[in-house]
């Protein structure tokens, strides 16, 4: 059945898409943009509008599709986009995944495995998701039925980078139904996933509730656009008080190191924001931790006890806190010390004597290997989680403490900028 939007199709739909991505990439628009069109409705309307925008401004796009095998269907969909891609002139790539060992959330693993599929089609260029207002409403109702705060209830935003991928949502604002009236009447092919209208997913009985006592799509998007407003200004806030707080420890590098009483001299909301951005900063994560643990591990530490979270650990250390990787999560971890070392997150150790060994975290065994440890120096379970070179089951060198053969140790980041842009995004 058709939808009655009210304004114009050639007018006003393509108008608006064209305005959004001039707001979003203008006035210095890039070469080229990859598509992440799944065969939808939603993502076929971006396809078409997308290439009809590009032409005029001389872009070039790119259309990919994720095939995670987990339908019949999923293949024949794919092969859909990409007839339609092809009539339109546009490069098209079918990214499969066979990653899944049946172990953890299959949806969790799936968005993580599209991500990273994604991001290696698009080789650099911005990629653009066709999530629309409706997604938006459905996504703060399942963060508000997780008790999220402020910075959850500000749902998806329409231009973040993530993890060196940068994400554009141009059809945020649209309608679903705006966006299935195009395509009707375009005669634009689509499927519908069945998924959509399987109750044992949350954002479908998300999806049920809406409309239901006031909780109108327009209505939950707006909220979302208040909060993402006061997560703004609580950004800023933060940001000005990392200033004060950010110390350096020449025995703990790639860690987040801050005055521990000046941080516990700070709102709670800024202790929080801070943390999880730190926590982000270390273990190179595309997403928040939850909020509870979050404020049971800053509570931990400012009560004087380590606390782990989400792949980092949290230590306060004399008049410091420390945050760094937390060593359970890269033991195991190994790599081969030389040029195209890439040890956990990209840390780079290389040097002519060392080239060629292995790499793997200190460990705690490995710290009571070195006699002479300097003082002052950065708290064991920090020390613990930083990479050293071995030959073996012999500890060759651990620059932190410079014990060992001298080589270049090179962290994925400067901590402290890495935290910055956690909290710009």
């Amino acid at each position: 059945m058709s939808v009655n939007t009210g304004y114009p199709l050639q007018t006003g739909l393509p108008q608006r898409f064209a305005d959004r991505m001039g707001q979003l990439l203008g006035p210095d628009f890039p070469e080229r943009l990859c598509l992440a069109v799944s065969g939808g409705g939603d993502s076929m309307a971006m396809l078409h509008l997308a290439a009809g925008w590009a032409r005029v401004y001389g872009i070039a796009l790119r259309v990919a599709t994720v095939d995670h095998g987990l339908r019949d269907a999923s293949a024949d969909e794919a092969a859909m986009v990409a007839a339609e891609a092809q009539g339109l002139g546009l490069p098209h790539d079918t990214l499969r995944w066979q990653g899944w060992d049946g172990r953890g959330n299959l949806q969790n693993e799936a968005r993580h495995a599209r991500r990273t599929l994604l991001q290696n089609a698009a080789g650099g260029a911005p990629v653009l998701m066709a999530h629309t207002q409706n997604d938006q409403a459905e996504t703060v109702l399942m963060r508000l039925a997780r008790g999220s705060g402020v910075d959850g209830l500000a749902g998806m935003s329409d231009d973040v980078t993530a993890n060196g991928m940068r994400i554009l949502r141009p059809l945020l604002t649209e309608t679903r139904a705006a966006l299935r009236h195009y395509v009707t009447t375009l005669k634009i092919p689509f499927v519908d996933d069945p998924s959509n209208d399987d109750p044992n997913f949350a954002r479908v009985r998300m999806r049920a509730i809406i409309g239901q006592e006031g909780l109108d799509t327009a209505t939950l998007a707006a909220t979302a656009t208040h909060m993402a407003r006061a997560r703004q200004a609580l950004d800023a806030l933060a940001q000005a008080a990392l200033r004060n707080l950010s110390r350096t420890d020449p025995t703990a590098p790639g860690a987040v190191v801050w005055d521990r009483d000046e941080f516990g001299r700070l709102a709670a909301d800024t202790q929080l924001r801070l943390a999880a951005a730190a926590v982000m900063a270390v273990t190179a994560a595309t997403y928040r931790p939850r909020l509870e643990p979050l404020s049971e591990a800053v509570h931990r530490a400012l009560s004087g006890g380590a606390a782990v979270l989400a792949g980092a650990i949290i230590v306060p250390h004399r008049d410091q806190l420390y945050i760094a990787r937390e060593p359970k999560a890269v033991t195991g971890m190994c790599d081969i010390a030389g040029p195209s070392c890439h040890w956990d997150k990209g840390w780079r150790l290389e040097g002519p004597d060392i080239n060629g060994l292995t790499v793997r975290a200190l460990g705690e065994p490995g710290l009571a290997l070195i006699a002479d440890k300097p003082k002052p120096r950065a708290p064991r379970h920090v020390l613990a989680g930083l990479p050293a070179v071995w030959d073996d089951t012999q500890l060759v060198a651990f620059a932190p403490l410079n014990f060992g053969l001298r080589h270049r140790l090179i962290p994925p980041g400067n901590s402290e900028e890495l935290t910055l842009a956690r909290l710009a995004h």
